[in-house]
């Protein structure tokens, strides 16, 4: 897959919350994030690779419930700190929920209950690193190759695991996104509110009408043209995703 061009490039993984504020701050306490655009219902944080995450604003947002495929997490982060044991308790302190313990890493939910694994990664410090961000898909391999061919990343891992695409994004910072596969996947069914999306990606694209056609070429669908200058769609397996233009 190397060498592509993609449609666009990855902007923000956005994340739906009913309280923005204390989201933001539970990671700009846990995490080192820092608050870099922020209105009414939209909080964008930088991690301190750069990357960046954000939160939208929904009042009646259903939180997920992990780990059944009921009210399916769909999305999750994947951070990395050395010592990951003390970072959990420091998350749980600051108001996460502990879920599961695995071998090198905690699963927790945040204030607004979406899953999120702390790993242990020797030597990266005490800071957090955002290795991934984990997408569920029925198919691992064959989602992993409809946003490689969307965003021009590289598909650098697809095996017993899942899938992983690795790229620069919008702002040229190095994004690594995962591919979970799930037997009984459940997709949410956006926009409504009892199967809601959890999050959804932000592809930055130059021209928003010549984008839309490459996107349904690939296997995604439209749902909604906005008045702001973005439209949304549904990849191939029902997570919405959004073209924008900067």
């Amino acid at each position: 897959m190397a060498g592509m061009t993609g449609v666009g490039r990855l902007e923000v993984i956005a994340f739906d919350a009913p309280d923005i504020g204390k989201l933001a701050s539970f990671y700009e306490e846990l995490a080192g994030w820092r608050v870099a655009r922020t209105d009414s219902d939209w909080i964008a944080m930088r991690t301190p690779e750069d990357k960046e995450v954000a939160f939208q604003l929904a009042p009646d947002h259903v939180p997920p419930q992990w780990p059944g495929q009921e009210r399916p997490q769909q999305f999750h982060l994947d951070l990395l700190v050395d010592g990951y044991q003390e970072a959990a308790k420091r998350a749980v302190e600051l108001g996460a929920t502990h879920l599961s313990d695995g071998a090198t890493w905690i699963t927790l939910a945040d204030p607004a209950g979406h899953p999120f694994d702390i790993c242990q990664r020797d030597g990266v410090g005490p800071a957090m690193d955002l290795y991934a961000v984990t997408i569920d898909a029925p198919d691992a391999s064959a989602l992993a190759g409809f946003y490689a061919a969307v965003t021009g990343m590289e598909v650098t891992y697809d095996g017993e695991y899942g899938a992983q695409i690795t790229g620069p994004g919008h702002r040229g910072v190095e994004y690594n996104v995962m591919f979970q596969p799930v037997g009984d996947f459940a997709p949410p069914q956006w926009p409504d509110p009892q199967h809601p999306q959890q999050a959804h990606l932000d592809i930055a694209v130059e021209n928003l009408a010549d984008a839309e056609a490459r996107v349904v070429e690939l296997g995604a669908k439209l749902v909604n043209r906005d008045a702001n200058g973005f439209a949304v769609f549904t990849d191939p397996v029902g997570h919405p995703f959004c073209l924008t233009v900067p």
